[in-house]
Parts: C-alpha cells; sequence; structure tokens
C-alpha cells in the first residue's frame, strides 16, 4: 500500500473517531495534510475497502473503518502525543501518594480512567505464580470461630473465617501452627497443590481431627490466591454507548471472568484488542490494556473497554502514564522514570 492510501486510511479514521459519522472523500480533500482531489481520494477509498481496511454501511454513504483498518491504523499510523505536565498533576492527585494502600491505587486508577475516558475500566491482580507463603496465622475471634491469615513474599494477605466443633487450646493452636509452619512456610503458591493439602488434612486430623476445617479454609485460601481476580467498573458506561449491543453489554458483564487469559496474556506495554476478533463477547468494541508491576515483577493490569471507536491517541497515554506511575508507586520509586523500559511503553498487538 503506497503512502498517500495510508495518509487516507489514517485519516478516515480519526475524522470517524472525531464525528461518529461515515467519511466521505471531499471532507478528506478539505485536510490540509491531504493535496490530491476528491476523485482520487474516492478511488483510494474504494482500494481500501477491497483490502477489507474500510467499508460502507449505505450504499452512497461515506466509509468507516473496519477492525483491520482500525488495527492498521494502531499498530503502524497513529502518533501518540506527549501527556501534558498538567493532566500528569491531575492524574497524580487522583491516585495518591505513596502512602496510599496498593488496592486503593489500582481503584483510584480505575475511577480516573473511567471518568476521563467515559468508558468502563477493567482491572486484574494478577496471579502470584513466583509467590512463595511467608506466614499462616490463626486468630480466634469468637466461641468456636477462627480466622486464618495467608500471607506470601509479595505482600498478598488473604483470610477466612472457620467455625470449629471445639475451642481449641493454647497447645492445640500451638501444635497446628507450628505443623503448617513447617510445612508451608517458603512453598511457592504455585505449587500449593490438592494432593500435598489432601496429606496435610489427614496428619493433622490423626493429631486432631476438629483441627481438619482450618486446613480445608486454606485449601480454599491457596486456590483464591492461585486465581486472578478481575474487576469491571463503570459498566453503565457500556450500557448507555449507542455504538454497543446492549444485550451483548450485558452477557459480557455477567461472563466478564473470560477477559481472566487474555489479561494475563498482556506481559509487556499497552495492548489493544477487538471484540471482532473474538477477544471477549461485545460486538464492536475494543479493550485498550497495560499491565504494572511491583518490584520488577507482574502485579497486575488496567485498562478501559469501549466502542472501537475510542479516541486511542487519547486514551493510552493516559493508561501509559498510570501504569507506570502504579509501578513506581508499588515500587517504592519517587517518580517516574522518563526513560521508561521499552516493555513499559505502547506495543502494538
Amino acid at each position: 500500500m503506497d503512502d498517500r492510501k495510508l495518509k487516507v486510511l489514517a485519516a478516515v479514521v480519526d475524522e470517524y473517531i472525531r464525528t461518529g459519522e461515515p467519511v466521505g472523500s471531499k471532507a478528506i480533500s478539505q485536510l490540509s495534510h491531504i493535496n490530491v482531489s476528491a476523485a482520487t481520494i474516492r478511488n483510494d477509498m474504494s482500494v481500501l475497502e477491497q483490502m477489507g481496511y474500510l467499508e460502507q454501511p449505505h450504499t452512497s454513504a461515506g466509509r468507516i473503518p473496519t477492525y483491520l483498518g482500525y488495527r492498521l491504523y494502531i499498530d503502524e499510523l497513529m502518533t501518540l502525543p506527549e501527556l501534558p505536565d498538567d493532566e500528569k498533576a491531575r492524574l497524580d492527585s487522583m491516585l495518591g501518594g505513596e502512602d496510599t494502600p496498593e488496592e486503593l491505587l489500582v481503584q483510584n486508577a480505575a475511577a480516573a480512567l473511567t471518568e476521563i475516558t467515559q468508558c468502563a475500566a477493567v482491572v486484574s491482580t494478577a496471579a502470584p505464580k513466583f509467590s512463595v507463603i511467608s506466614k499462616v496465622e490463626v486468630i480466634p475471634t469468637g466461641k468456636r470461630l477462627y480466622v486464618i491469615l495467608l500471607i506470601t513474599s509479595s505482600g498478598n494477605i488473604k483470610n477466612k473465617a472457620c467455625r470449629l466443633e471445639f475451642d481449641l487450646t493454647h497447645e492445640q493452636l500451638e501444635f497446628f501452627t507450628h505443623y503448617i509452619d513447617e510445612n508451608l512456610s517458603g512453598i511457592s503458591v504455585k505449587d500449593l497443590s490438592e494432593e500435598m493439602l489432601d496429606k496435610m488434612i489427614a496428619a493433622v486430623s490423626a493429631y486432631m481431627v476438629t483441627l481438619s476445617p482450618l486446613v480445608k479454609g486454606l485449601c480454599e485460601l491457596s486456590e483464591d490466591m492461585k486465581r486472578q481476580e478481575l474487576t469491571v467498573s463503570g459498566g453503565e458506561k457500556l450500557l448507555s454507548c449507542n455504538d454497543l449491543d446492549k444485550m451483548e453489554v450485558v452477557r459480557f458483564i455477567e461472563r466478564r471472568h473470560e477477559l481472566t487469559d487474555f489479561m494475563e496474556d498482556t506481559f509487556s506495554g499497552i495492548q489493544v484488542k477487538f471484540g471482532s476478533e473474538g477477544s471477549f463477547a461485545i460486538g464492536n468494541s475494543s479493550m485498550i490494556v497495560s499491565h504494572y508491576k511491583k518490584d520488577g515483577q507482574d502485579a497486575g493490569s488496567i485498562g478501559i473497554i469501549g466502542p472501537m471507536r475510542v479516541d486511542y491517541k487519547k486514551i493510552i497515554p493516559y493508561i501509559d502514564y498510570l501504569t507506570n506511575k502504579i509501578t513506581d508507586l508499588m515500587s517504592g520509586e519517587d517518580e517516574i522514570n522518563s526513560n521508561t523500559a521499552a516493555d513499559d511503553t505502547f506495543t502494538p498487538s
């Protein structure tokens, strides 16, 4: 494809994102950087349609981009602007400072994205594949009621309340804590197999069957710990978007867990996926996601879901800044490194 057709495609995408209306050759010919006639542009648009990058929704109407057109635009034609300093300061104030709890940092970032983009925000916390168990604690909280705390080396904490048949003595609690510490301390979360935990239940039950609910509680906590957590906020933005089918949005919200695999595969940079590519259940939609890290390890992903006609040039710098800022705050760095590593910048999908 020659440079002129690429310029025409980029202009059609930009105009359609701006207006939401099919774009005609006359509108493109009036742009200052397009120095050819409307007739030439019509021919170029016809060729782009034949190649699958544009489509004509109605006879005699202008053209709109297909998802292939958006893909080429995002991967090769789009130039991202630098986020202005006042917008960076605004995002910093919306996020919170170094003393803000990590979970709240991510929640604040999602709220900021929803407000700025008017799209739904999607957040996942990475399954701690490289974390090891650093501590297990059992805390009496009431009559025959105990809370188990499972803490990992990455700082993740899970808790579960367990009701036993009898109150435990100090010696019984001490035995359980010592046994669990000997058998689980330093074990990788990903290595917590069902077979290992079944053996522990049998061993503890041989000492005192009343203790087995505590180990079963640990089994459930370990499964939770290995599972990626995913939340979608601002779903009402999707329901109110005229570009999206409302029934598809409802089905997506009900089955949003299906996004988990894609979110886990967001290894580097910013990724853009379209519903038309079968990534998720909403046709004519797009998802822009980037990952954040903690101390050099993937900690989760955050991004937006909206219509395919979102303003990529506007939104991607916001997502890029937020994920880099979260990474720095979680890692205890004072400011974003302006020379961000290549795997933390926009990379085409």
